[in-house]
């Protein structure tokens, strides 16, 4: 999620942004007209109607491109060897963020059992393939953790971690890589083909038939890097991007979602070295990347402030367009949780708008990893394992069933066993109505009965509107694994009544270093819009030697 220990020691210090006058006002007044840094490639836009954050008035800027072309086909590119072009070294975690107003409490949709009985019962599910996918020595040599990421397309699945990736058949042949992910970026100049730093996302676009690729550059001046293929094919050409967010301070753990209006990211903003500012918002103009033309992109004039928590930016599952086609949608793990709505006009960044539109109130839960994000026990081994309880994991699903509307957020809690000694658990939501006044239709914690701690979760839906959950388990007796489970859309709500499968069980144990995840990535094939797929990490080495798996499975009733 964060940049090496080589990478970040005397790199980052003074916050970049000059604050846009404190006399702005809804009513539009002229600012005094201040962005980032001289060279970063970022204007001041017209002041826009935002939401007034604890900080002050938020206004909206507007940034552009540093660079743009198209590559020739990545089929006609060397692979560059995966590893990390700095010594390879534990990857630096940012100190925990804070927790922001969650606090100890019982947790009132524990699901304890799972279909009939206290134990978990097997997932009534069709399974699937599952392959192996990037491992530790064609990833980024000795580092951790993956950041495993990846998505299914009609023909073929994509995958990412730290920091390279690789093209698969959906049988699991590998077609490209593993390559360094600025393979992409091979000829373009500048930080991103130089600097293969990671925290990457892959998406695919279904309603454009096109891949998304991003990577951030750790280092100054902080770049993403976003690729969009020319066309469906991933080893063809690719549009790429270097947009420059910051010339001083730290835009960590950017993570996507696309929707009509842009390709939205969210990135946790550090000034120096360790102070978070907050989260901070980003759309980028997918219109004109989709057709490699020079591209800007819009975001608040400043992080949103240490009061609030990370954002995730929703992404469409589904091919009903949202009924709102102009704007994008962005959850805060902030007590109570934050919806906020990024309104955004291409044509006139003036009238862009960024506002907290909702609150929403959780049931009650434990924070997981409260003191610790180093808390998940392993069989073997007194080494534990990173929890980060402290946000949502990825991704933030928004589909469009016709008759409502939902988005689907997941993170994790703590289930069982104590703050010492805790049994993780999933929390998940279904919150419907995101675009108008909305409500938690249902929400439970997956944390069956037993010793197993389930938690790096992530969360999708079919177009029957059941739901499936994939995570890591592990646990005191348990090697650290990869499990799935799922709802019909006609079982009781807030239940996860289909059991539990396992997708690999490990054999094997981590050591030497606590970092796990920081995310996974599980999504629904376009061809079907049933069949779900899964990436997350395992390891078995008993050391630091990480593995990945891709797998998929199906849920009972879709076609």
């Amino acid at each position: 999620m964060s940049k090496k220990i080589s990478i970040i020691v005397g790199v980052l210090s003074v916050f970049a942004l000059v604050a846009v006058s404190l006399f702005m006002t809804r009513a539009g007044a002229t600012p005094a007209g201040a962005g980032l840094a001289a060279n970063s490639g970022v204007s001041v836009g017209a002041p826009a109607a935002v939401a007034q954050e604890a900080r002050g008035p938020i206004t909206i800027i507007v940034g552009k491109s540093s660079h743009n072309d198209t590559s020739i086909p990545l089929r006609d590119i060397p692979a560059i060897p995966a590893k990390d072009l700095d010594k390879p070294a534990l990857e630096k975690e940012n100190p925990p963020l804070p927790m922001i107003g969650h606090v100890d409490g019982r947790d009132a949709v524990r699901q304890t059992k799972v279909v009939m009985g206290s134990s978990v019962a097997p997932l009534a599910a069709t399974a699937g393939v599952t392959f192996e996918g990037i491992n530790q020595a064609g990833g980024c040599g000795n580092c951790a953790p993956p950041d495993t990421n990846g998505d299914v397309g009609p023909n073929h699945y994509v995958q990412s971690v730290n920091s390279s990736f690789a093209i698969y058949s959906k049988t699991g042949t590998k077609l490209y890589g593993p390559a360094a992910i600025n393979t992409i970026w091979s000829g373009f100049g500048g930080a991103c083909q130089t600097r293969n730093d990671g925290d990457p996302i892959v998406l695919y676009d279904k309603q454009a038939d096109r891949w998304m690729v991003s990577q951030f550059t750790a280092a100054s001046p902080y770049n993403e890097c976003i690729a969009i293929s020319q066309t469906g094919d991933p080893t063809g050409a690719w549009h790429r991007y270097a947009f420059q967010l910051s010339t001083t301070d730290f835009p960590d753990y950017p993570h996507f979602g696309i929707m009509p209006a842009g390709y939205f990211m969210s990135v946790n903003w550090f000034k120096g070295a360790s102070t978070y500012a907050g989260p901070r918002p980003y759309v980028f103009d997918r219109a004109k990347m989709l057709l490699g033309q020079p591209a800007t992109f819009q975001t608040t004039s400043a992080a949103l402030g240490s009061a609030i928590a990370p954002l995730q930016p929703a992404d469409q599952d589904g091919a009903t367009a949202p009924s709102n086609a102009t704007t994008g949608l962005f959850l805060s793990y902030s007590s109570p949780f934050k919806l906020y709505k990024f309104n955004v006009n291409w044509a006139t960044p003036a009238s862009t708008t960024w506002t907290n539109s909702a609150s929403v109130t959780p049931a009650s839960f434990t924070a997981l990893c409260a003191t610790s994000r180093n808390c998940i026990p392993q069989s073997g081994t007194t080494q534990k394992l990173d929890g980060i309880g402290d946000r949502f994991m990825y991704r933030l699903v928004y589909r469009n069933m016709g008759t409502y509307e939902s988005l689907l957020a997941v993170h994790s809690v703590r289930a069982g066993g104590t703050n010492a000694k805790p049994v993780a658990g999933v929390r998940w939501y279904e919150i419907r109505n995101p675009f108008g006044t909305p409500s938690i239709y249902q929400q439970g914690t997956f944390g069956p009965a037993d010793s197993v701690s389930r938690w790096m979760g992530s969360i999708a839906m079919d177009k029957n509107g059941s739901i499936a959950l994939a995570y890591s388990a592990s646990g005191s007796t348990t090697f650290p694994g990869i499990r799935y489970t799922g709802r019909l859309s006609t079982d009781a709500l807030g239940t996860m009544g289909q059991g539990e499968g396992i997708m690999y069980a490990g054999t094997g144990y981590q050591s030497g270093v606590n970092r796990w995840g920081d995310y996974s990535n599980l999504s629904v094939d376009p061809v079907d819009d049933c069949t779900f797929w899964f990436t997350t990490e395992y390891n078995n080495s008993k050391g630091w030697a990480w593995g990945t798996k891709i797998g998929s499975f199906k849920l009972p009733g879709c076609p």
